[in-house]
């Protein structure tokens, strides 16, 4: 229950809300289509949530971005945690909506726990790092993903395992990155092309950690604003307010309007742990995205003694999609959930054939939990 907290209610006010929804109204202008991403698949989960997207005037188009850190592995990747549990004999540590995603023919990790892989869900890497301490005998793999919001625990797990000396504890690095991304899916629709996007809702979890100046570059090259927004109603409001200001004025900057949480500088902390634990990999395959260069992490060499991958002689192969899925277009930003066959009928959270619908950040998953279902 929230209702007593102040700071949070202060953020959800009606009143505050219409007034927004109003000024939003009031300055948008009627001949013009407005074409925002919220590249963050918590910042989905608010507008599905509190309805915001019908209370905006309808040349105001949100959409929805690859901001999913489960969404944007490809099946291959869960294959490889898949080889790891049943064919590798380790304790295979991940957590909870990874257990969930399919891989190839609908294997999940779930699934493999029950025919006998021993798979365990955990809350942090430290969690994995304590059971490998605790059973010398067995190798303990971490398998490791998100974006940058997600990356520094894993760094201090390895950090105190290097520091502990465990030769038993292992990590598949999945940790990808926001600006590449972001970056990827502007140059799919080539700068020639028709605008895609007028401008773009900055993730506010990996903002803390990253700052602001990371966007700076991609709004320089594609002229194009950022306002990083936080996980509230009012957020959400005030950050779509602030973007149609900059499409009216025709700026492109990068706005803070998360600027509680949010330093200029992110948490310098952080940023040098990752940068001592982690090295950028030449490419990565995002699902959806293709292969992206410098757009996810690996091990560095001086931590390269604790990567499962090599450790276990793991193949990072291409397995295509669920061909009944619509996940890859709905991270591009070119369908939405709805667009999709398979969405509420043979598609569910208790059934996902897609990763959009299985995890807590997911589109599909949004849409399903907050939407009408029946709607056309």
């Amino acid at each position: 229950m929230t209702k007593n907290i102040p700071f949070i209610t202060d953020f959800r006010d009606k009143d505050k809300a219409q007034t927004l929804v109003r000024q939003i109204a009031a300055e948008a202008k009627p001949e013009k289509k407005y074409r925002f991403m919220e590249f963050c698949g918590g910042h989905t989960h608010v507008l599905a949530r509190w309805g915001l997207q019908e209370l905006l005037p309808s040349n105001i188009r949100m959409i929805h971005g690859p901001g999913c850190p489960v969404c944007v592995l490809p099946v291959g990747r869960v294959d490889m945690a898949l080889e790891l549990a049943l064919e590798k004999g380790v304790v295979l540590c991940t957590y909870a909506d990874m257990m969930r995603v399919p891989g190839s023919n609908g294997k999940t990790l779930f699934k493999a726990k029950a025919q006998g892989a021993d798979v365990r869900m955990v809350y942090s890497p430290m969690d994995a790092l304590k059971l490998a301490k605790d059973n010398p005998d067995k190798d303990v793999v971490f398998f490791a993903i998100g974006f940058e919001t997600t990356t520094p625990p894993t760094a201090v797990a390895l950090k105190a395992a290097r520091a502990q000396g465990l030769k038993n504890f292992s990590v598949v690095c999945s940790h990808v990155l926001t600006p590449s991304a972001m970056t990827h899916i502007m140059r799919m629709h080539g700068k020639d092309a028709a605008p895609f996007l007028d401008g773009l809702v900055g993730p506010a979890h990996v903002s803390t950690i990253i700052g602001e100046k990371p966007y700076r570059d991609f709004v320089d090259e594609w002229h194009i604003p950022i306002v990083i927004c936080g996980f509230e109603p009012l957020d959400m409001l005030m950050s779509i307010l602030m973007l149609v200001r900059q499409v009216n004025e025709g700026a492109a900057r990068v706005e803070n309007e998360f600027d509680r949480a949010v330093p200029v500088d992110g948490n310098p902390t952080a940023i040098a742990l990752m940068k001592e634990v982690f090295a950028l990999r030449d490419k990565f395959a995002w699902r959806g995205l293709g292969e992206l260069p410098q757009s996810a992490l690996a091990l560095s060499e001086a931590y390269a003694e604790f990567d499962a991958e090599k450790r276990f002689c793991l193949v990072d192969r291409f397995v295509p999609d669920n061909k009944a899925c619509a996940c890859g277009e709905i991270l591009r930003g070119e369908k939405e959930p709805r667009d999709c066959k398979a969405f509420g009928t043979v598609c569910t959270p208790i059934h996902p054939i897609g990763a959009c619908m299985v995890s807590s950040e997911g589109a599909c998953a949004a849409y399903f939990s907050y939407q009408s279902r029946s709607r056309s």
